[in-house]
């Protein structure tokens, strides 16, 4: 579990509201780069067919916004 307690079934549950009647299903799994993962989850909502990326971040939560590349860094120490 993230520890900002932003599970997958959370973020589901907020953005697709699914229910018995119009449950949400999995429709693609897939890692991008760097073994980070992403989820496709459909669901069916009262204009038709809901399709949502779901993204994994670094902390363990999932967003629908794909976390930050990680770009190089530069810094300078002082020595004496």
């Amino acid at each position: 579990m993230s520890p900002t307690g932003k599970t997958l079934h959370w973020a589901v549950d907020k953005w697709l509201a699914p229910t018995p009647a119009k449950p949400a299903r999995v429709v693609r799994f897939s890692r991008m780069q760097g073994q980070r993962r992403c989820v496709c989850v459909q669901a069916m909502g009262s204009g038709g067919l809901l399709s949502i990326f779901f993204f994994r971040h670094d902390d363990g939560s999932w967003n629908v916004f794909p976390p930050a590349q990680a770009r190089p860094a530069m810094s300078a120490w002082r020595t004496a």
